[in-house]
């Protein structure tokens, strides 16, 4: 009954979602739905296309990166495997320091000072730990700045480098390289490719090929450097590199080159000369301040600037490191004595000097101050007294009489060896030879004032026919003494003089005292027809300086290994056995002296001392010589074409007396004079020419006139020759 009058409420489903909130708009569904269902439609069928290639290139790009990585990958573990191949085979630091295939030869000169150098100098090692801190950050500056920053290669510094190339027209890998220190290191090592002399000619075809640039090396290179940088730490790989770069000059690590340019260690160089090397880097024969001091200093103080950019200086320091450059050493300024340093290396054994595996010192008879001495003179005398432009060359040899050589020069470019004119030119000697046939005759008995008549004479050779010799000026001088006849360089008295005595006894007088080169074998031997070198007419000379002993000019002391005490090879001097008398020795002396006081070689005469020389002229004045000596010295001069072009008005009393002159004024400055050792004769007015106690024969047919020594004279030479026999001091003591 309660319900009475109420309807049944319908069944209805319970609200699943809540209730929208009063007063939001409501969308008509069947809009909202006809809306989306067009839209879509619009936008599939509008970009099939580009959903088509957006498809296409999306599964490229899927691809790609599949294959990408998976070759990356094998890449990587190529190139781990290459990386651990190197490392695997790379030694101990210590075995990659002295990286020369060769030795060095180290040159003392007489006082045992160095002077010059040979071969491929390694100074010792150094360490980036101990090396001046200025050099570490000059080579850091100069070479890598991020060297302790990356793995071994430097893909921005790669990068740049051929950017820089290309824009400056070269191929990407010519010029720049973008290298980092590790892999010039890794070049230095040729990769870890030792030199087999059975693979390479030279061992500069090796260093070539060891820096060749190719994609392919390049590529081993890096991989070789990533290897290294595994295997070693930074300061480990910059000791290498410290150690193995070649800074010019043949110095291989910046020891040795500390020590060739300012003589002292890598580990105690300053700010300037620490820049001045680092600069060497880029191209060491260039930059060598041996070669130009000046071109080196501007590279260094391009150096100072990267430095201070890089923080390794601040403005004060480099502008006082710009402000105070680098000097170099007393021995490397000097550049001197290359021509002697060479000849003296052909002294000894070749794989103790040229082709040594050895460190080798050589101590020498080199005389700094007389090699500046001949250097300045030849220099002066070319600057002043020769035409601009010549051609012409000279030699100079300087030696004291028992032949140890002071001092040499090769040529006019006096800073470098080469072709040395004093030891390797063949020249024929003309009056230079004059003294020997003279020689032969006083050894024989003939004095000074023997005479001889100066007049037309002609000998008939034996398949040549007539010889006629002639004097230079064209003229005869009737009777003059062997003294005049030298003093004035007659060519007919010398003949005559020659052709008397026995052109034998002049041939084996000559060879006896160094002249050992094919002597001529007619009758103008006398006249120097015969070829020689200026160190062997200088030796020669020599020899008549020392009394009459024969020389053989030497330049080697004592040579022996680096570290060790005891000499290898050595030598105390050059005199020989005796040649001709002690009083024949003399004589010639006191003609010399004539020669220079009032002959030929007036020129050569110097203030307050005691000169014997002769000068020297060929046919058509293709040689010009002057050689003589003073009681210290004995000095050598030649000056010609190498050509053989005759010279312009030029003879051996001329500018070769003049260039001796010269030489021998520095070399005797400061020197007390001594007299030399002549027998000067003694004159009479009823018997000019004669020796007291000395009669004259008639003649000997060919004009000559020769004094007959007395019984007592002869005797006493008996007893003497005798004497010496017994002693072994030669005949004639």
């Amino acid at each position: 009954m309660g319900s009475k009058g109420r309807r049944t409420p319908p069944l209805v489903a319970e609200r699943r979602y809540p209730a929208k909130k009063a007063g939001a708009k409501k969308r008509a569904p069947t809009r909202r739905k006809s809306t989306g269902t067009k839209r879509r439609r619009t936008r599939r069928s509008g970009n099939a296309v580009t959903r088509f290639f957006g498809g296409l290139f999306r599964w490229i790009l899927r691809l790609v990166w599949r294959i990408g990585s998976r070759l990356a990958l094998m890449g990587a573990v190529v190139v781990g495997l290459a990386v651990f191949y190197f490392y695997v085979q790379l030694p101990p630091v210590s075995a990659l320091l002295d990286g020369r295939n060769r030795g060095s030869v180290t040159l003392l000169d007489r006082s045992g000072q160095v002077f010059a150098w040979r071969g491929e100098q390694f100074g010792g090692q150094i360490t980036a730990a101990t090396v001046a801190p200025a050099l570490k950050n000059a080579v850091i500056a100069t070479e890598d700045r991020r060297f302790y920053s990356h793995f071994g290669i430097s893909p921005r510094g790669v990068a740049g480098a051929i950017r820089i190339n290309l824009s400056e027209g070269r191929g990407p890998l010519s010029g720049h390289g973008g290298s980092t220190i590790t892999q010039q290191t890794a070049k230095l090592l040729c990769l870890g490719v030792a030199y087999d002399p059975a693979q390479w000619k030279s061992e500069a075809e090796y260093e070539a090929d060891c820096r060749r640039t190719t994609l392919a090396r390049k590529a081993k290179e890096a991989v070789y450097a990533m290897a290294m940088e595994a295997k070693y730490t930074k300061d480990e790989i910059l000791t290498i590199y410290l150690n193995r770069a070649y800074l010019g000059a043949g110095a291989r690590g910046f020891e040795a080159a500390a020590q060739r340019y300012f003589g002292k260690s890598a580990n105690q160089v300053n700010a300037s000369e620490a820049a001045m090397l680092a600069g060497l880097l880029k191209a060491p024969t260039t930059y060598a301040p041996t070669n130009n001091l000046e071109r080196s200093r501007n590279r260094a103080n391009l150096i100072l600037g990267l430095m201070q950019d890089q923080g390794y200086l601040t403005a004060k320091q480099a502008a006082i490191a710009k402000a105070n450059p680098a000097e170099l050493s007393a021995a490397a300024e000097s550049r001197s004595g290359g021509y002697f340093a060479d000849w003296v290396m052909g002294a000894g054994p070749d794989f103790l000097t040229r082709t040594t595996t050895e460190d080798v010192i050589i101590r020498t008879t080199f005389d700094p101050r007389l090699q500046k001495a001949a250097e300045d003179a030849l220099k002066d005398v070319f600057e002043t007294k020769v035409k601009p432009g010549s051609k012409a060359e000279a030699a100079i040899v300087v030696m004291s009489a028992d032949g140890a050589v002071r001092a040499m020069v090769g040529g006019r470019k006096t800073t470098i060896g080469g072709f040395n004119r004093a030891t390797m030119a063949l020249r024929q000697t003309g009056s230079a030879f004059k003294p020997f046939v003279y020689a032969a005759a006083l050894d024989l008995g003939y004095t000074p004032n023997a005479t001889v008549v100066d007049e037309p004479y002609t000998i008939n050779v034996p398949g040549s026919g007539p010889y006629a010799p002639e004097n230079y000026d064209r003229r005869f001088h009737g009777r003059v003494t062997l003294t005049e006849a030298l003093q004035h360089s007659y060519n007919v008295p010398a003949v005559k003089v020659s052709e008397s005595v026995g052109r034998e006894n002049v041939r084996r007088i000559a060879a006896d005292f160094g002249l050992d080169s094919d002597l001529a074998l007619g009758p103008a031997l006398a006249l120097g027809a015969s070829e020689s070198t200026l160190i062997k007419m200088t030796g020669a000379y020599a020899g008549i300086l020392n009394g009459g002993s024969s020389v053989t000019p030497y330049g080697l002391v004592e040579l022996r290994l680096k570290g060790e005490t005891e000499p290898l090879m050595g030598q105390e001097g050059g005199m020989g056995e005796r040649v001709i008398s002690e009083r024949a020795a003399r004589s010639l002396v006191y003609m010399m002296h004539r020669a220079v006081e009032a002959g030929t070689g007036q020129r050569a005469q110097l203030p307050g001392w005691q000169v014997a020389g002769k000068t020297g002229t060929t046919s058509a004045a293709r040689d010009a010589w002057f050689i003589g000596f003073t009681a210290d010295y004995v000095a050598g001069v030649w000056m010609g074409y190498d050509d053989n072009t005759p010279l312009s008005g030029v003879t051996g009393g001329g500018l070769p007396a003049e260039i001796w002159h010269e030489t021998m004024a520095r070399v005797h400055d400061g020197l007390t004079p001594r007299p030399l050792p002549m027998l000067v004769p003694d004159r009479r007015d009823t018997a000019p020419g004669q020796y007291p106690g000395e009669t004259y024969s008639s003649g000997d047919g060919n004009g000559v006139e020769r004094p007959r020594e007395t019984g007592g004279d002869v005797a006493e030479r008996i007893l003497l020759e005798v004497l010496g026999a017994i002693l072994g001091t030669g005949r004639g003591n």
